[in-house]
């Protein structure tokens, strides 16, 4: 088939929305003829990648927004980023109208953004649109929000305001209902798209890792016996709940154990007074933002990765943690609760968060005292990767998914990697 794929974020070699984008148009390529739109300043790291290892149907087309707002540069003026992708967008519908003209797509699909609450503009053809999966529709329990700063508070609430004001965008409507199916990353997005009147909605994890990097990761070596180490990446915001792991770890009183903090962000300060606060500041270490071959080794020097946060659509960093053979200790929301099981790691139920907090502390003792039940949670973790994240598992369902849209439209659900989380 001739399919079109509207992926902003693109990018070979990189992770989170880029790596969506780009593995998601080679595992097309692999069965379709893909032309993909995307943002031109992709076009270095796609054309060098290309030159390396050529495909012969995969075809991008580089988009700069209007050349009135050419100085607005998401990364560097964050406000201007959601303005600038939405007129990019905008763009990228009159770049797929002459397109379709030339070509005649059978199907088209949008990719990154990965968020429900902007529309995509290649709804409105007369072809089979899929959109996503996107997510965005997850929220903090407002249990945790108590304790939030006057920032972090400030933040969710524009957080709900700016997906308010999204829901009700007519166009976002319009690219729910005209969608032949809608992948949404977490139960609670699915919710949301069902409230936007999409006709058929799947849950659909928007993570993988490629092979190489499954592989990679599975050589990493076994982290020395003592101490134990529980480790956490990321950036330092209030919504990765690294200060309940902090605390966790204080309660655990776990003898000769260490945790590791990868990463920085506007709540590195604050973090580091609380480890002081809470006696723990000698044994807490603070890596700062590493490269992430870095930061993989860093995390094959550890036991477990602690990742408690109050509303991701999904962690790559969980499945590059079960990769490693490392077991994950998250609470039971968004994305990381449909990543992690009872084999592989713990998700804490996220009720009430001072008894969050002894869970978590109960799920670290646990492991640090039970290394065989460590190595087995560790090993059924690669085992899950290897079978229902790797992205040639993913782009199976993505042809799947193409050919029985195209061929019927009709409720389409192929088999699936159980990793998926199709539901």
């Amino acid at each position: 088939m001739k399919v079109l794929l509207s992926a902003y974020a693109c990018q070979p070699g990189e992770g989170s929305e880029p790596s969506v984008g780009w593995n998601t148009v080679v595992e097309a390529a692999k069965s379709h003829d893909v032309w993909v739109l995307t943002r031109r300043n992709n076009q270095s790291a796609i054309e060098t990648e290309l030159a390396r290892n050529p495909i012969a149907n995969l075809h991008f087309v580089y988009l700069d927004v209007f050349n009135w707002t050419r100085r607005w540069k998401p990364g560097e003026v964050g406000k201007t980023v959601r303005i600038h992708y939405y007129l990019w967008q905008v763009r990228a519908y009159f770049a797929a109208r002459s397109l379709h003209r030339q070509i005649g797509f059978d199907l088209m699909h949008h990719v990154t953004y990965v968020q429900y609450s902007d529309p995509s503009f290649l709804a409105l053809f007369p072809v089979p649109f899929i959109w996503g999966p996107v997510g965005g529709g997850e929220s903090a329990p407002k249990s945790f929000r108590s304790t939030f700063d006057k920032r972090a508070q400030r933040y969710e609430t524009l957080r709900d305001i700016s997906r308010w004001v999204g829901e009700a965008d007519p166009f976002v409507r319009l690219t729910a209902k005209r969608s032949a199916i809608a992948l949404a990353t977490t139960q609670d997005t699915a919710e949301r798209l069902h409230a936007l009147n999409a006709p058929r909605v799947k849950v659909v994890g928007q993570c993988g890792l490629s092979r190489a990097e499954i592989e990679t990761l599975g050589r990493l070596p076994a982290p020395p016996a003592a101490p134990t180490r529980f480790v956490s990446i990321g950036r330092f915001l209030h919504w990765k709940g690294f200060d309940l792991g902090l605390e966790a770890f204080a309660r655990a009183q776990i003898e000769g154990s260490e945790y590791w903090m990868v990463g920085d962000g506007v709540e590195g300060d604050r973090l580091q007074s609380l480890a002081v606060s809470l006696g723990i500041g000698n044994r807490v270490k603070w890596w700062g933002k590493l490269s992430r071959d870095k930061t993989l080794a860093t995390l094959g020097d550890c036991h477990v990765l602690v990742h408690p946060s109050l509303h991701d659509s999904g962690g790559f960093v969980i499945l590059e943690a079960m990769a490693a053979a490392r077991p994950v200790i998250c609470l039971d929301l968004g994305g990381p609760a449909t990543q992690v099981t009872q084999a592989t790691g713990y998700k804490i139920p996220a009720i009430d968060r001072d008894l969050a907090i002894d869970d978590l502390a109960c799920a670290m003792k646990r492991l640090a005292a039970d290394r065989a039940g460590l190595a087995q949670m560790g090993q059924a973790g690669q085992s899950r990767v290897k079978m229902h994240y790797d992205w040639s598992a993913k782009g199976q369902f993505v042809t799947e998914l193409y050919e029985r849209v195209f061929a019927c439209q009709s409720e389409p659900d192929p088999k699936v990697p159980a990793g998926s989380n199709i539901g």
